[in-house]
């Protein structure tokens, strides 16, 4: 803003000596013009040199032309005049000395700067209110989020070039304040688990150090003793197995939440923003992408999630594709329509096959290329929560998945 501030100035003095210049210069012009009553006692001087009848009646700025005829008092008048020898006669030639100054230039010139100049500070005031303004009060946002001061909301406004983009922001704001709770409350429940787990843990634990000390130093002398002591340890053992046991099967559960919001929403609106994203960027590469034929729908989920799935999957033809072609197909089948998304250079096993959908495992063909092996599980969980399925095959060389969504009926 300051900036903006520091540059209307200097356009303000810019202008300024250009409107005090260029009017020096036109007022100069104005002086240095010859009076317009000269001009006009030269033509009658001529005329009368040629022997022409002369009026002062044809010349504005002429009062009276005179000739001598020998009175007295020739040389006198209140006017202003002139004493001619002309043909051997002498004329006084009566003027009014008040020169015409042409400013029709100069009074259009100002005008036309005055328009431009209210125009330039109209744009000026404009752009600072409506732009620069609203945007200033935005400029310590993105630190503020980084900082993780989400607590306050963003303030509306009505700007119609700011209000969807600070809508937008305060949801980002809101979504990472959720985020941040639900960090916080997976934190705090990570720990409560933790403490419960080694005091569920410790208490049989100490059990089998016990048992075991006494075993070790032959303080159970029947055999029936030991025998008991054998028994507890073995049953503090277990109670410990199905400790871990538990952990086991709430670690292999999902590892992510999911916000799927299902509402109706026509297909052509995702394949369009996917066609749009991937023709630019995989012409880049050098990749072949295509987009079949297909009749719009209507379908039942979530189209940004949706988006998310086709994205997900194009990714991985990407990485471990050859690079050839990458295309997506439409079917349909029952009340679902079908999304294939098939790319070429598929080294994958069929025995792995099974797998890709499992979370973190990643198959044999990916080589040195980078990732979390979570892709395609996620596919999975948020097509699960939108009411369809999804699945993959392998054909030659050809790697096709292919996304189940329900139709709205």
């Amino acid at each position: 803003m300051k900036s903006f501030d520091r540059i209307a100035a200097v356009f303000a003095v810019l202008f300024a000596v250009f409107f005090l210049t260029v009017n020096m210069i036109l007022l100069k012009q104005n002086r240095s013009e010859v009076p317009l009553y000269k001009v006009e006692v030269s033509r009658a001087e001529q005329e009368l040199a040629m022997g022409n009848q002369v009026s002062a009646e044809d010349y504005p700025n002429i009062i009276g032309i005179y000739e001598y005829n020998g009175e007295d008092g020739f040389c006198s008048s209140e006017n202003e005049y002139m004493i001619s020898e002309i043909n051997n006669r002498l004329y006084r030639i009566e003027y009014m000395d008040k020169p015409q100054k042409n400013n029709s230039l100069l009074v259009t010139f100002n005008v036309v700067l005055a328009v431009f100049a209210l125009i330039v500070i109209s744009a000026f005031i404009f752009i600072r209110q409506k732009l620069l303004k609203p945007f200033n009060e935005l400029n310590s946002l993105p630190e503020q989020l980084s900082k993780r001061n989400l607590v306050l909301p963003l303030k509306e406004h009505k700007s119609r070039f700011f209000g969807r983009f600070i809508w937008g922001l305060d949801m980002l704001r809101q979504e990472l304040e959720h985020s941040r709770q639900k960090e916080l409350e997976y934190a705090k429940n990570e720990k409560t688990f933790l403490l419960s787990l080694s005091h569920d843990i410790k208490t049989p634990l100490s059990a089998i150090k016990l048992y075991s000390k006494a075993l070790s130093k032959g303080i159970y002398s029947s055999p029936e003793k030991q025998l008991l002591a054998a028994e507890s340890i073995n049953e503090k053992a277990n109670e410990i197995e199905k400790i871990v046991c538990e952990l086991s099967g709430n670690l292999s559960g999902d590892v992510m939440d999911f916000d799927v919001r299902c509402t109706e929403f026509y297909l052509s609106d995702v394949i369009n923003r996917i066609d749009k994203y991937y023709s630019d960027k995989l012409s880049v590469t050098g990749t072949s992408f295509s987009v079949g034929e297909y009749s719009n729908c209507i379908l039942r989920g979530d189209a940004d999630r949706l988006e998310e799935v086709l994205q997900n999957i194009i990714e991985n033809a990407v990485k471990y594709g050859d690079g050839n072609s990458i295309s997506l197909s439409f079917s349909d089948e029952e009340e679902c329509r079908l999304i294939t998304v098939a790319n070429t250079g598929c080294t994958l096993p069929d025995k792995e096959l099974p797998h890709i959908f499992d979370s973190f495992w990643r198959g044999s063909n990916t080589g040195s290329q980078q990732g979390s092996g979570l892709g395609l599980y996620i596919c999975r969980r948020l097509m699960e929560l939108m009411g369809g399925s999804i699945y993959a095959e392998t054909v030659d060389d050809l790697m096709k998945i292919t996304v189940v969504c329900q139709k709205q009926s």
